[in-house]
């Protein structure tokens, strides 16, 4: 069996493909969550986003809103747009902070020009390569998403898309679409010797060219050189050096549900119990 055969976008429509089962499998697999966590955070970091105020994000393929759990811990705001709506009721199951959309990208995204500080996408884009109906046209999809991305970002704001491309046409098919609609960039390619670490972000500029950032793990980047930053998994665990709240701990809690109250949602009240961790049960 080729290894396009295992494809997912090759098995079934988006919609069809994360139907429930799968869709829970996004929320309890710890290995999908690690990935997808360690994907958004490189993703973010290539947005180069000013770091004195909270962004507002759209996050496009948002699923059960991992990518989102993301955002939100770096303090930023976020709309999430999916076509799976098994993926969506997921999302709303885990109470994810941000606003959840359903819509096809590939029909262009739903939001008023400059809406957007900047877009991440994970593992989402390369779906409108395929037609999965007779009237699907995927330079044309391609074409219409991203004129309507780069209608909604405000001037100057990036979009970082981490895809598994199939092989180079496809790529290419990709890229000038992007370019034809306005946007400059290119590709970033992370660990490009390794079969395993090799990743693809797709980074973009609406309104003004950037210099596109190199790609981790090349040969211009070096563990001795000590200012470059190398994005492993072990970048996670130390967040609190950096004066952020270890995950699931009770100032974390604390900080979350202040957040939340400040979007005018409703959330528990406070007791000596909040962020206590359980004994387990015998």
């Amino acid at each position: 069996m080729s290894s396009s055969c295992r494809r997912p976008e090759h098995k079934a429509p988006p919609e069809v493909f994360y139907n429930e089962e799968e869709a829970k499998k996004y929320s309890q697999n710890s290995r999908i969550i690690e990935i997808q966590t360690q994907m958004s955070e490189r993703a973010v970091e290539l947005l180069n986003l000013p770091e004195d105020k909270p962004c507002y994000l759209l996050d496009v393929g948002c699923g059960s809103g991992l990518s989102g759990d993301y955002l939100s811990e770096e303090g930023h705001y976020w709309v999430g747009l999916d076509i799976s709506t098994a993926m969506l009721d997921v999302a709303m199951d885990r109470e994810v902070e941000g606003d959840l959309v359903l819509g096809d990208m590939g029909q262009g995204v739903p939001f008023r020009s400059g809406t957007f500080d900047g877009c991440i996408s994970i593992s989402a884009l390369q779906w409108l390569c395929n037609a999965d109906k007779k009237s699907h046209i995927p330079p044309k999809r391609l074409y219409t998403f991203f004129s309507s991305l780069y209608s909604s970002l405000q001037r100057g704001a990036r979009a970082v898309f981490q895809i598994y491309p199939e092989d180079s046409k496809q790529l290419e098919l990709i890229t000038s679409q992007a370019m034809k609609a306005g946007f400059t960039g290119g590709m970033v390619v992370d660990y490009p010797n390794s079969t395993k670490a090799k990743k693809f972000f797709l980074c973009l500029f609406a309104g003004e060219s950037g210099v596109l950032p190199k790609g981790l793990g090349s040969e211009t980047s070096s563990r001795n050189v000590p200012n470059q930053v190398q994005f492993t998994g072990q970048r996670s665990r130390f967040k609190n050096m950096k004066g952020k709240s270890v995950k699931k701990s009770k100032d974390w809690i604390m900080e979350k549900k202040e957040r939340r109250r400040r979007q005018g949602k409703d959330v528990r009240a406070d007791t000596k119990y909040t962020g206590r961790h359980r004994k387990p049960r015998f």
